[in-house]
């Protein structure tokens, strides 16, 4: 029998972070159901395994990369979670107020692309550095198609089951103007991330560590271009690379 991975430990600000986040939609999915919306319960239920997500990595990653997703990515997705469950489920089902949505898909926006300039940084790993420009192309593009992937979550929710996740029903009306407002807000949090992402790793921002990312930046660089121009004299002379 396969034993199973140690999680490692966390802060406990972090822990703290996390299950006051499962708490807080463990009580609203109960409320919910005791006041007749079963659907809030459900829904509460799949978004507290989400905030398992990182303990879940760790277990049952093995030697992926996956296991090496930094845990305040896992932070900054329940705080998301817990926001858009507990306050913005709860203002759109019981308000007029819809403005909510704004900072839920700029947030969502954000998440996204942080999470993919993560994701190709881990991958490529520490042997196969991939240059700041390369990650933040890959992280927009990945980031937009996440946030179309859900859009299309919401028109199949709609059209299947009878619900307004679009906030509306007929194709070219109040549901595709909907649509287009969250793709426009989620690509405005997407880019902000990647600009912030970018300066970040090569020392625009980042407080204390700023010379040193610089430093660190600069001499990737130029390993990168001794690595290349390497290949290509070894290209010109006919050996194997």
């Amino acid at each position: 029998m396969k034993k199973l991975n140690r999680i490692p430990k966390l802060s406990k600000a972090t822990e703290i972070t996390w299950w006051t986040c499962r708490a807080l939609l463990f009580i609203w999915g109960v409320w919910g159901m005791l006041h007749g919306y079963t659907s809030e319960f459900v829904q509460a239920t799949f978004a507290i395994i989400f905030t398992h997500l990182w303990d879940m990595f760790q277990l049952f990653g093995g030697k992926s990369f996956i296991t090496k997703y930094p845990a305040y990515m896992q932070t900054m997705l329940n705080c998301f979670i817990c926001f858009a469950c507990v306050i913005g489920t709860t203002l759109n089902s019981r308000t007029d107020f819809t403005g909510i949505d704004i900072p839920e898909h700029i947030f969502a926006g954000y998440l996204a692309c942080t999470g993919s300039f993560i994701l190709i940084e881990i991958i490529q790993g520490e042997k196969h550095p991939i240059k700041i420009s390369a990650q933040a192309l890959f992280s927009i593009g990945f980031s937009v198609m996440l946030l179309v992937g859900w859009e299309f979550y919401e028109f199949t929710m709609d059209r299947l089951y009878g619900f307004v996740m679009q906030h509306g029903q007929v194709p070219y009306g109040t549901g595709l103007t909907d649509t287009m407002i969250d793709l426009i807000l989620g690509s405005g949090g997407a880019l902000a991330a990647m600009f912030v992402e970018a300066f970040r790793r090569v020392g625009l921002i980042g407080g204390k560590n700023r010379h040193a990312l610089r430093e660190k930046y600069k001499k990737e660089r130029e390993e990168f271009k001794r690595e290349k121009e390497l290949k290509y004299k070894n290209a010109q002379n006919g050996e194997c690379v």
